[in-house]
């Protein structure tokens, strides 16, 4: 079974950065087409940014030209680079594959922007 552990979260202030990594189990890691998705207190979980089937990326509106989802596929690892930090970008922060997440989700990892 498909299984993500998200990790590299923490306390960050405005303007800063942080890179989040995602760990993948499973054999034809490969063919998923992998997104970052977030969700803040009271929200619903919001997809980021995510690759496309043509292996190009897409991103929300509100991260545009401040995150960057990267993989390595050798490695079964998804990348978000996320720089520029806003209060706004607090969240636990998924990877899943997109737009049909497979497997559970897993634990998360929490971002936190604050000074």
């Amino acid at each position: 079974q498909v299984q993500f552990v998200e990790s590299g979260g923490g306390l960050v202030q405005p303007g800063g950065s942080l890179r989040l990594s995602c760990a993948a189990s499973g054999s034809i890691f490969n063919f998923y087409v992998m997104g970052w998705y977030r969700q803040a207190p009271g929200k619903q979980r919001e997809l980021v940014a995510r690759f496309t089937s043509g292996g190009n990326t897409n991103y929300a509106d509100s991260v545009k030209g401040r995150f960057t989802i990267s993989r390595d596929n050798a490695k079964k690892m998804v990348y978000l680079q996320m720089n520029s930090l806003k209060p706004e970008d607090t969240a636990v922060y998924y990877c899943n594959q997109y737009p049909t997440a497979i497997g559970p989700w897993g634990q998360g990892t929490q971002v936190t922007v604050s000074s």
